[in-house]
């Protein structure tokens, strides 16, 4: 590639045009697409799940220019620029580090997204969407026939490989899973819950949830596996360091800061 296409905009307008960034509603705080510019030209990706001074300092450590994130820096909405936040805003630019994120462009995307390839990690194949938030399903949802016990233990090995643990709600020895819904993240929610009952879902499969999830799932006959936050989104952070070596020749690098969560 020749050296302009590795500039900040050539890389934001592939991205976004792949995710196809514009038509996708997300929350106010997203902001997906750059967040922060910079000089450039991009030597080295780095991507993370959260912008936070870990994932900052990490990105600088590794020598990285770009930091591609799911979670970016104004969740909180408009703020001050003092303390932790003045913080990570000063490193970025001393640094001259660029900041890249994407939140439900990235979740739905049906290759790269977190929820299909969650999906492929667990060996389901996704036949429809699931949890629609305005005119958009973030999730996925399809049919199958296995233990779910078996969809338990290979979350598990995700969850604490990325530094988590999974909490399984409503997995009994003999129970088998024939209509299952994921939606990483926060993605246990009543909404879901609800869409899920209503659809036949028989085992929703997500990151957390409020604890009346934990509640409510078993009176509707739902079977819930919480595989964590965190650790249900690592995969499209790094699905898009992998796309801008493939396109750009950039190298990058996954900056682990699991939550726990």
């Amino acid at each position: 590639m020749a050296q302009m296409t590795r500039t900040l905009a050539g890389i934001a307008q592939h991205l976004d045009a792949l995710l196809r960034t514009a038509e996708i509603p997300d929350y106010p705080g997203a902001l997906n697409g750059i967040q922060v510019e910079h000089n450039g030209p991009v030597v080295r990706c780095a991507v993370a799940v959260d912008a936070s001074l870990r994932t900052i300092q990490g990105t600088i450590d590794a020598g990285a220019n770009l930091l591609i994130v799911h979670h970016g820096l104004f969740w909180s909405g408009a703020q001050p620029l003092r303390g932790r936040f003045y913080e990570r805003i000063r490193r970025l630019i001393a640094n001259d580090v660029a900041v890249y994120a994407s939140h439900l462009p990235l979740d739905l995307h049906p290759t790269i997204g977190n929820n299909a390839l969650l999906a492929a990690a667990l060996g389901l194949e996704p036949t429809a969407g699931f949890a629609r938030f305005q005119s958009i399903e973030v999730g996925v949802s399809g049919t199958a026939d296995v233990d779910t016990s078996i969809l338990a233990d290979r979350l598990r090995t995700i969850a604490e490989r990325e530094g988590g643990s999974l909490v399984a709600i409503g997995v009994t020895p003999d129970r088998r899973t024939r209509r299952w819904g994921i939606c990483t993240g926060a993605g246990a929610s009543s909404d879901t819950l609800r869409e899920a009952a209503l659809r036949g879902i028989d085992t929703l499969i997500v990151g957390e949830g409020p604890q009346h999830t934990a509640v409510d799932a078993p009176e509707l006959g739902i079977a819930v596996l919480y595989g964590g936050h965190y650790a249900t989104e690592t995969f499209g952070v790094r699905a898009l360091g992998a796309e801008v070596e493939r396109v750009f020749g950039i190298p990058w690098t996954f900056i682990a800061a699991p939550t726990g969560l």
